[in-house]
């Protein structure tokens, strides 16, 4: 074995996880539905100082049943669900075409808490999609209107170029539109809230969706 790969396990070993005094959750005083809940956590993390809390993972899978992961921006949560947008060309856009289904998973070290949400994913209209780009910043337009997010890129000056007069148009044209820029909603049927604790003991509490109620349920951790 490596010197280098000896030094990685030494190191990947030395880490701890939760070096804070973590939260105590009582499921017995959770809301019937999991958006309520996931509204006080969210606020709860930004409060602790959690570092970018809007960031979530965001899970699809291929043609092939293999499945795809990355980290992007929570958009909004209400009654319809959770949402995000991305290029409808994109990698997500094309998988979610074809497989209709997400996870999204959020982590809050600050906290020692988790939620993750399962459900079927579709397309917000063109209108609300178009309002999703024209609430963002400069440079997130700017980032929307610059290329074929996830294919090839034959050299990064390319991007340089493409960039450059994407941040031109987005800040002359502020309601430039990006035709492919979609809004996508998670219609969740499990929501998970996870929270930790010092001796192993997390509380998992899992909403599941049953008609159009809720039921919940505690997990072994």
């Amino acid at each position: 074995m490596s010197d280098a790969q000896n030094d990685f396990r030494d190191l990947l070993r030395a880490q701890r996880v939760w070096d804070v005094s973590l939260p105590r959750f009582d499921p017995a005083t959770a809301p019937a539905a999991p958006l309520p809940l996931f509204h006080t956590w969210f606020a709860e993390a930004v409060a602790a100082g959690q570092s970018e809390p809007h960031t979530m993972t965001l899970a699809t899978t291929d043609t092939g049943g293999r499945p795809d992961v990355r980290t992007l921006m929570l958009h909004d949560a209400d009654e319809r669900g959770w949402h995000f947008a991305t290029h409808a060309t994109s990698a997500k856009g094309r998988q979610l075409a074809a497989c209709p289904y997400a996870a999204l998973g959020f982590y809050w070290p600050a906290q020692g808490r988790q939620v993750r949400v399962r459900g079927a994913a579709s397309p917000a209209g063109r209108e609300e999609s178009r309002a999703d780009l024209r609430a963002r910043s400069t440079g997130a337009l700017a980032a929307a209107l610059t290329g074929s997010q996830s294919e090839v890129l034959p050299a990064y000056e390319d991007l340089v170029r493409a960039s450059e007069a994407a941040w031109e148009q987005a800040r002359a044209e502020p309601d430039a539109g990006a035709e492919t820029w979609t809004r996508y909603v998670v219609d969740p049927q499990e929501v998970e809230f996870f929270q930790g604790d010092g001796r192993r003991r997390h509380v998992r509490l899992r909403y599941r969706r049953t008609g159009a109620g809720w039921t919940r349920e505690l997990l072994w951790p």
